[in-house]
């Protein structure tokens, strides 16, 4: 008799065969007995839904029940029936199980009650076996997904840019070394400085920050291109929106304004979220079902406004809302909040933008996400197109709901002088820089970008509250343990 192939449990839901033969193979979520049957909740990872076996003891020996628990995998043979409970349509009659792996109820931590998300962090290696973790990493790959169809649709081409680099793209300084040089034993100059000359490069290299500078090269040759890939901060930050590795979608355009590049921000961020409301319905319900509970417990004045999808549509419901950077303390500085004390961080023209200022703009002032343009010079990285009052820079950071700034991005510096000016007024190493140079010297032209943090966007879809949990293993200050 030929064996029967495994379907997986998210196509025998949809499935109306009643009574055909199915193979399904996955984890046990629960079980339960009574004197003459057992109800396994079974599920493999494809669905948020768990399909229910069915093992009446007359079919199904009593000693290998016995060795079901939960998280035990199982491969079960058996018929498809129509449900008779609630909840699902169809359900699988056992004719055989076999435990491909068991779990010792005493030692397998996940078992079937709610743990907290932080407990769920030092179990990284099992938490994918969770509803809430198997929802948001299926959300995830949807979104890495959709950015490239959405890309692709538009004639852009996926560059990859070095993850090891000798520039600092953002000029913050906060930089992971990479090295080959015995730590014990540094070879020194005669000046007693590290000879970086001995190492695997022959010069300081570090883990990229970000894509972009290369990702402009690109650019100025293909047209329009975009990076996705990891990028890395140093910064000794512990805070629910900082991780030390995380991903980057970084476009950069020949030929685009600033004006282009946040109509390109805007229909991206609406292709990717509505992408999510089409494609992964069962988990955004399942995620805002958690979340409606989450919030019974919280007090009145820090509930959310919208429930999750609700939120999602926000974003694909209303046009952006484009305002200058001095407009925006405008409002700030008049602003209720303000007059009463309530910013935590005092509001002048100046400063760089707190995320409760950038919230009350999105979800009080506007109730709109909002692009912020025209940002003072000071507080923007070096190779941001300055303007002709001096004072500012063709900046745009677009500012969502619960989120704050969830893109940044400028129109580049297309001028030789102006941006070799920038360079050593920021003391910036010129030597490091003279390919970037160079580009502005042959064929310059208008050109902008804009970086997507991957984790912000899934943290906006998700309704996830901590960063470390829409990463499959975060990396963090003094964590790096899976």
């Amino acid at each position: 008799m030929e064996a029967i192939k495994r379907t997986k449990i998210v196509n025998v839901l949809k499935s109306e065969s009643f009574g055909s033969s199915v193979c399904v193979k996955g984890w046990v979520r629960t079980k339960r007995a009574s004197k003459n049957v057992a109800f396994l909740a079974l599920n493999d990872g494809s669905t948020i839904h768990n399909i229910q076996i069915v093992a009446d003891f007359e079919f199904i020996d009593e000693a290998i029940l016995s060795r079901i628990h939960t998280g035990a995998s199982l491969s079960v043979i058996g018929t498809l029936i129509e449900s008779q409970g609630s909840g699902q349509k169809v359900e699988v009659k056992a004719e055989s199980i076999e435990v491909l792996g068991e779990a010792n109820p005493d030692e397998y931590p996940l078992q079937p009650k709610k743990h907290s998300l932080e407990f769920l962090r030092e179990k990284a290696h099992l938490r994918f076996r969770t509803n809430t973790f198997s929802a948001v990493f299926r959300i995830r790959h949807a979104m890495a997904f959709a950015i490239h169809q959405f890309f692709n649709g538009k004639g852009f081409y996926y560059m990859h840019s070095p993850i090891i680099t000798g520039s600092d793209a953002e000029g913050a300084g906060e930089m992971f070394q990479v090295t080959t040089l015995d730590l014990e034993k540094l070879p020194k100059t005669e000046d007693g400085k590290v000879d970086y000359s001995k190492d695997f490069f022959g010069k300081l290299t570090n883990l990229t920050v970000s894509g972009q500078l290369e990702g402009e090269l690109a650019a100025l040759a293909l047209g329009e291109i975009y990076t996705f890939g990891p990028t890395f901060r140093a910064e000794n930050s512990n805070t629910s929106r900082h991780l030390a590795e995380f991903w980057m979608i970084e476009p950069e355009m020949a030929f685009y304004d600033i004006t282009d590049n946040m109509d390109l921000a805007e229909e991206m961020l609406k292709y990717l979220v509505q992408y999510a409301l089409d494609n992964c319905r069962d988990d955004l319900e399942f995620l805002q079902n958690r979340l409606l509970e989450e919030e019974k417990m919280k007090p009145q004045n820090e509930r959310s406004d919208l429930p999750l999808i609700e939120k999602l549509e926000f974003v694909t419901k209303n046009d952006f809302v484009r305002l200058a950077y001095t407009e925006a303390i405008d409002i700030l500085i008049k602003s209720k909040p303000n007059q009463k004390g309530q910013f935590q961080y005092p509001v002048e023209w100046g400063i760089d933008l707190q995320s409760e200022h950038e919230r009350f703009l999105v979800e009080k002032h506007y109730k709109k996400p909002v692009i912020l343009t025209d940002y003072p010079k000071q507080i923007k990285a070096f190779y941001m197109k300055q303007n002709e009052d001096g004072k500012t820079v063709r900046a745009m950071d677009v500012l969502f709901p619960g989120i704050g700034e969830i893109i940044g991005g400028s129109q580049r510096e297309e001028s030789y002088e102006k941006l070799k000016a920038r360079i050593d007024e920021m003391g910036i190493h010129e030597a490091d820089m003279w390919w970037f140079l160079e580009t502005r010297k042959f064929g310059t032209v208008p050109h902008s970008g804009y970086g997507l943090g991957f984790e912000r966007l899934m943290l906006f879809v998700t309704g996830m509250g901590n960063i470390r949990d829409v990463i499959p293993f975060a990396r963090t200050p003094k964590n790096a343990e899976f």
